[in-house]
Parts: structure tokens; sequence; C-alpha cells
């Protein structure tokens, strides 16, 4: 989904991350030399975008060098990857390029910042970027920052909160805020969490998440098909309407036919003896109104 974001602050920060390391010239390089980093966050490029980005690419060139950093005899793709994939597609030969010597710790950072400045970023991927971010500040896993930034909602100022408040701020948002209304995210069942990164509305994928796992096929299929979130929700409506009415019928189905059975002297005489003590003790748990409905 599109998401109309300012983005200042993302580039003010990236600029920060990407000036860390040890600057080269800037210079043009071979496509070959180059290779995506390992630890690209950008999961899917999407073949229509990148289709029109390389017919751009065709009449104007490379506008924005690609940031790169020294791999062997190769150089790593930092930032740009999509850039890079276009250019291929545009039978270039060579890109304009930015060499930084960084570390994997800074390389990391600035991929992250630079996925966050997507405008076609979903919100599943806006929050595992932020919070292995959060993870590089703390120098701990993403999952250690998950349950760090969940303790520090019930927890007093902390040296941790200023670090975790200095990122957030960079990036825009209050890491309360990011807390209570995003993480939770990462909460919904996977098949939900896919759609959502495929491109379902973040208020959509939360309508579904909450609907019950017995809904939650029928209600995907509708939201990757296009239905709008009042759509979901009428659907929603109906699926549950159409759950409880047969959930009473069938409870109509068996009193009616228990109260056959236990009225019918043809099969209570041809229970075995055995069987006939588990009715008994069945009876005697039986509520008071069933005992004396059954002695009339």
């Amino acid at each position: 989904m599109t998401r109309k974001r300012d983005l200042s602050r993302l580039t003010g920060l990236l600029s920060v991350a990407a000036e860390a390391g040890q600057s080269h010239p800037t210079s043009s390089l071979a496509i070959d030399l180059l290779r995506p980093g390992p630890g690209q966050p950008r999961r899917e490029f999407d073949d229509l975008k990148l289709n029109q980005l390389a017919r751009s690419i065709s009449e104007q060139g490379v506008l924005q060098p690609l940031l790169v950093r020294p791999a062997g005899d190769l150089y790593e793709i930092v930032a740009g990857e999509r850039r890079w994939r276009a250019a291929r597609m545009a039978n270039l030969t060579e890109v304009p390029v930015v060499v930084r010597t960084l570390s994997d710790h800074q390389a990391r950072q600035v991929a992250l910042i630079e996925n966050l400045q997507r405008e076609d970023l979903n919100t599943v991927d806006e929050v595992d970027a932020k919070l292995e971010l959060v993870a590089l500040a703390l120098q701990v896993t993403p999952a250690e920052a998950r349950r760090r930034l969940m303790q520090m909602l019930r927890e007093p100022d902390s040296q941790q909160h200023a670090a975790v408040a200095a990122l957030f701020e960079a990036l825009g948002e209050t890491w309360s805020s990011f807390v209570k209304n995003k993480l939770r995210i990462l909460n919904w069942p996977a098949p939900v969490l896919e759609a959502v990164r495929a491109g379902v509305p973040f208020t959509s994928g939360a309508l579904i998440a909450r609907s019950g796992t017995e809904h939650q096929t029928r209600l995907l299929k509708l939201a990757r098909a296009g239905a709008s979130r009042e759509e979901l929700k009428t659907e929603l409506s109906r699926l549950k309407g159409q759950q409880a009415a047969s959930e009473v019928s069938w409870s109509s189905q068996q009193i009616t036919g228990l109260g056959k059975v236990l009225h019918s002297r043809k099969w209570s005489d041809g229970l075995p003896a055995s069987e006939r003590q588990q009715l008994s003790a069945w009876l005697e748990k039986a509520p008071a109104f069933l005992k004396e409905a059954l002695k009339e």
C-alpha cells in the first residue's frame, strides 16, 4: 500500500549512518562487479515497478548513486539494490556509486534506514526494520529487543530509554507509540502477516487477525482480491451469523433426539448391562428438570 510520510528525518539519519565509514571518491563501477548485500531487508521487488524504473533508467540513467562497500574483488550493495536490478534490466554496463568502507553493523543500519524510506513500505516490514534498528542500537537480538521494548513500558526511565527514544525521534515517532500500536502486529498469525507483506492494508489485517481461525482463510482470500475493510466486516458478520445459526440448529436436533432415545423402551431394553450401568451413572448427574421430565 502507498504510504505518505515525511522522509526528511529518515534521509538525515541515513546520511549520518552512511558517513560513519571511510569514504572513497564517487565513481562508476561495472554492474558485474556489484552483488546484493546478504542482509537486504527488502523481501520482494515488484516486477511492474522494476520495469517502470528500468524504462526510466534507459531514458535518463541512474540519477542517484548506489552506496556500496568493498567485498574482496567485488563490491557489496549497501543501499540501492532496486536501482541495480533495474539497471541490469535496462542493459546498462555500469552504474554510479559511492564507495564506503563500512562494518557489518554500519552496513546493516544503512540498509534498514534506506528500506524505511520506501513509499510502498508495508507495516510488517516497517516493524521488522525498526525492531532490528533497536536491536542494533542496544546490541542485542531482535527477539531480545522486542522483549526489552515491552519491558520498558512497565519500567521507569533508564539509559536504554534514552538510546531508544533518540532513535525513534530520528524516525519521526515515539518508541511508546510504536510498541503500543505497531509491535503487536508480530503476534498475528503467519498467513495474515504474509498477506500484509503482499499488500493487504494494515487495518484489514488487524480485522482478520481478530476474526478467529475458522474465518481467516475466507477473509484472507477476499482481502487479497481487493476487498475493503468494510466489505470484510460485512462478510465476517455473515460468517458469524451462519455459524451461530448452525450451532443452534445442531443443538436443537441433538436435544430432540436425546428425548426420543431416552423415551424409547425398545432402545433401553436392548442395552447391554455395562451400558445400562453407564447410562444410570450419567442420569444420576443429570439436571433435576431432566430427571423430572423422564419420570412422566
